[in-house]
């Protein structure tokens, strides 16, 4: 240990000496300081150009990210982009980064960002002729355990219908692609080709001047001092250097976004963590190699290694009891002139990954460590970046919390371009959205979360996983007190609410798996509940607005495909894209004459705000838009006894006739003014309730009481899923997203092509129904054992890729898994057989009819159709 001290500190102390601000570097990187300090700053010039007083797009911060949308912006045709840069190009988390590069992610989408930035890379030094340092030996995820295996197993069910290749390989494969690993605890590995490293200087550099080879503008110095909106919606965006007038801003900035964000009064949830690497010295081992050891990530060690010149470089994820916050910096800000420094590194803290990395790679237990690097990367509360147009400011744009920064920048460049210039985004990337987050969010709750997610970096990723740091947040529902100590509870948008709900006997533990586990039976018990008896769930993360005001119809008509609800009356709308794509499905019920009430899911609340504020200012419609979505609670009754139960607790008719199907009423329930919507939303008979949230837990109390002799009882949502997919509902984010259209996804009945009013996306969709559909939204069963589908998987025929699924679970009234899956036409015919992979097996399945089980209102109408006949 005492040598590997004297190595660091003689080697920091060289370094240091050398260049100042590069202590602990890799030589790549310091040999880059190098040469800039050699070459002329980039101050001296720019700023002795033309000063653009006026331009399209400002994209603030110079770090790869902010100057891959320049890039791709002005590669595009886009004239009079600018970005702006504080002190100098990589300054902040780029130039110290490791310059990871892989295609996979858990993610589905952004599978997508990181293939584009990878395609991109492999060209641009072709394109702009600026060297980027390029390396692509591959990467492989090694597992040691079996829970490990299964991961990777249910990885790579959702890779296949991807255009990324990647394998499921054995030991020995593992050891030709990285010779020198011990293969005694190896028992898997993932395997992806085309991964590997990049120069994060040089590639930043290089896409700087393919910005300016396509008319970018790159000032710096040029702090930006001030943001001021303007009437019309755009931006002065005030420099020591002068003022720009700009149609759209993007804040880009790194570990300073949090700063340009309190300009404008946003606190973006951004945290700086302190991050450690290591570069060890010429090993002769890897020396000696004939070609580049592929990256390996140990995921027990929760490290990464990979080659470095002929040595190696090994960077752990601590655990979250060890790892650094840089919290001070959200306190107090950034220290003025911070950019190319780094933190005091603290090799005890890594410590245990260092032995575990040695005992993986033996030669490390021999090789000299050359520096170790700590440095800032920004986290979010869960890891993901923010990304797109922000809720609240109309044309503020944010590309920041990138923890991993280099093989996000260019997908999210094309990303954030293409939006940009066409009005919509290219593909669904919802959990990257900015406005996942709202004033919920304060600072304790995201430095939990980031030490939380920074800890659990390589964790086993389960399907329904939750994560618990920082709950609950602010965001509670009127009967989370009572419920909170006899339910698993799941977070929603920073909501609690019951995944499945306790009883006597039952395992109450939370047991992740990928395969059926303690919550099964609890919810199969709740899904009979629901159709036997009657129900009670807390749908309070219900994202709510009111919109009304003389043109509340009109904007409506326009954001929306159907036709606008009469007063007390209530559909099922979407809004489309320009394109002709789901960008969100809403319940609408015209409370009063021109006053609406909008209801959407919670992972969706700010996310559909935005769009709909955006069109209101577009249009300038004289419309109030209002969220009240912290202020109602929601409780969902349902069931054949929910209607007595109801009744027992008001004097207003509530039969079929005095409340009909999707009607509206203003009622009170035990002396308490409710909002009652009638809806089936389980299939089943059933009422959402929007009650104030401070009388919430009295209604709850009243209906459970009032229900004592009908069975009543709570359930939750995952119940309410197997309940919606076996009668046949499609979900929004599942079945319809900004990557499918209503019509492949079988929305046509909620869709008015024949309204008088022109919907955003209805010439498209007029297109896309001219030409014809290529695939369709199909309802499949499956033959599987202990495992059901989540979504996402892939579908075979005759060994070939045709599909994916889009949700599954398990029909507990029917004792089978099922789910929805796109398939080309020609495999949508009732009776199709087809396969879906689970867990690395293939299952088989088969298209039927749907729904699976009939609603509560066709049962009905077919016992009176029946009765008639009689």
């Amino acid at each position: 240990m005492s040598r590997i001290l004297n190595l660091i500190n003689v080697q920091l102390r060289r370094n240091s000496a050398a260049y100042p601000g590069t202590a602990g570097l890799p030589l790549r990187t310091i040999c880059c300081t190098a040469r800039k300090q050699a070459e002329e700053s980039d101050a001296s010039t720019a700023l002795g150009k033309r000063w653009k007083d006026r331009a399209d797009t400002v994209i603030i911060g110079g770090g790869c990210v902010g100057v891959s949308l320049a890039y791709h912006l002005a590669k595009s045709g886009m004239k009079d982009v600018v970005l702006l840069e504080k002190t100098e190009l990589t300054a902040g988390s780029t130039w110290h980064a490791a310059g990871l590069t892989t295609y996979y992610h858990p993610g589905i989408n952004l599978k997508k960002v990181h293939y584009d930035s990878i395609k991109l890379y492999e060209n641009l030094e072709a394109e702009t002729g600026q060297a980027v340092g390029f390396h692509q030996p591959g990467s492989v995820r090694i597992a040691s355990t079996p829970a490990r295996v299964d991961e990777m197993k249910y990885q790579m069910t959702r890779t296949h219908w991807h255009v990324t290749s990647q394998y499921l390989i054995g030991p020995e494969k593992i050891q030709e692609l990285f010779p020198l690993l011990n293969m005694d605890k190896v028992l898997a590995g993932l395997y992806t080709p085309g991964d590997g490293h990049i120069d994060p200087y040089s590639l930043t550099m290089a896409l700087a001047a393919g910005a300016r080879m396509y008319g970018a503008q790159i000032y710096n110095p040029a702090p930006v001092t001030a943001l001021n909106p303007t009437t019309d919606g755009k931006w002065d965006v005030q420099t020591p250097q002068g003022t720009i007038r700009a149609n759209r801003i993007v804040n880009a900035a790194g570990f300073w976004a949090r700063e340009v964000g309190k300009m404008i009064g946003f606190e973006h949830p951004t945290i700086p963590v302190h991050h450690q690497y290591v570069v060890t010295g010429t090993v002769p081992e890897v020396k000696a190699l004939k070609k580049e050891l592929a990256v390996i990530r140990d995921l027990e060690g929760s490290y990464y290694l990979r080659q470095e010149r002929d040595g190696l470089l090994f960077g752990p994820y601590e655990k979250m009891e060890k790892m650094v916050l840089q919290d001070s910096w959200v306190r107090d800000g950034v220290p003025p002139g911070f950019g190319k420094e780094l933190f005091e590194s603290d090799l005890d803290r890594i410590m245990e990954h260092v032995e575990m990395a040695m005992d993986m790679v033996p030669v490390l237990k021999k090789a000299d460590i050359l520096n170790i690097v700590s440095g800032p990367i920004t986290y979010t509360p869960d890891l993901l970046p923010m990304v797109g147009p922000h809720q609240g400011l109309h044309n503020y744009w944010t590309a920041i919390g990138f923890g991993y920064g280099v093989i996000h920048a260019g997908g999210i460049g094309k990303f954030l371009s293409d939006w940009i210039r066409n009005g919509e985004p290219p593909y669904d990337l919802i959990e990257c959205d900015p406005n996942r987050y709202g004033k919920w969010t304060d600072v304790p709750f995201m430095c939990a979360k980031a030490r939380e997610s920074y800890g659990f970096n390589n964790v086993v990723g389960y399907p329904k996983e939750e994560r618990f740091a920082g709950r609950p947040t602010s965001r509670t529902s009127g009967v989370y007190e009572l419920l909170k100590d006899k339910a698993s509870m799941g977070f929603h948008a920073g909501w609690e609410q019951p995944h499945w709900i306790y009883k006597p006997g039952d395992d109450t533990a939370y047991k992740p798996s990928f395969r059926r586990t303690n919550w099964f039976g609890p919810v199969g018990r709740e899904c009979r509940l629901v159709m036997e008896k009657v129900g009670v769930i807390d749908l309070t993360p219900f994202g709510k607005f009111i919109v009304k005001g003389r043109d509340s119809h009109k904007l409506l008509d326009r954001l929306f495909a159907n036709t606008m609800p009469k007063v007390g009356q209530t559909n099922i709308s979407h809004m489309l894209t320009p394109t002709g794509r789901v960008y969100a499905e809403v319940t609408i019920t015209q409370v009063a004459p021109g006053e609406f009430l909008l209801i959407t899911g919670s992972g969706s609340e700010l996310h559909d705000l935005r769009w709909i504020g955006t069109e209101a200012a577009l249009g300038q419609y004289d419309v109030s838009i209002s969220n009240v979505t912290e202020d109602i609670g929601v409780l969902g009754i349902a069931g054949p006894n929910s209607r007595k139960v109801l009744q027992k607790l008001t004097d207003e008719d509530i039969s079929d006739a005095g409340f009909k199907f999707l009607h509206y009423r203003s009622i009170r329930l035990a002396d308490i003014p409710v909002q009652a919507i009638r809806i089936s939303y389980t299939g089943e008979l059933g009422w959402e309730l929007y009650i104030d949230q401070k009388n919430m837990a009295a209604v709850y109390q009243a209906v459970m009481e009032a229900g004592k002799d009908e069975g009543i009882d709570n359930f939750g949502t995952y119940a309410m899923s197997s309940l919606r997919l076996e009668k046949g509902f499609r979900g929004w984010g599942a079945e319809m997203n900004c990557d499918t259209n209503p019509l492949e996804a079988g929305l046509d009945f909620f869709i008015k092509l024949n309204k008088p009013g022109d919907f955003i996306g209805k010439a498209a969709l007029q297109e896309i129904k001219a030409k014809g559909l290529k695939r369709k939204l199909s309802y499949i069963t499956l033959d599987t054992d202990n495992i059901d589908p989540e979504g996402n998987e892939t579908v075979w025929h005759n060994g070939k890729v045709v599909g994916n699924t889009t949700s599954g679970a398990y029909s507990y009234s029917s004792q089978q898994s099922l789910a929805f899956a796109y398939l080309p036409l020609e495999l949508c015919s009732v009776g199709q057989k087809v396969e879906v992979e689970l867990l690395g097996r293939k299952y088989a399945a088969m298209v039927i009819q749907e729904p699976l089980v009939l609603t509560e209102p066709a049962r009905t109408r077919l016992q009176r159709k029946a009765k008639g006949k009689a």
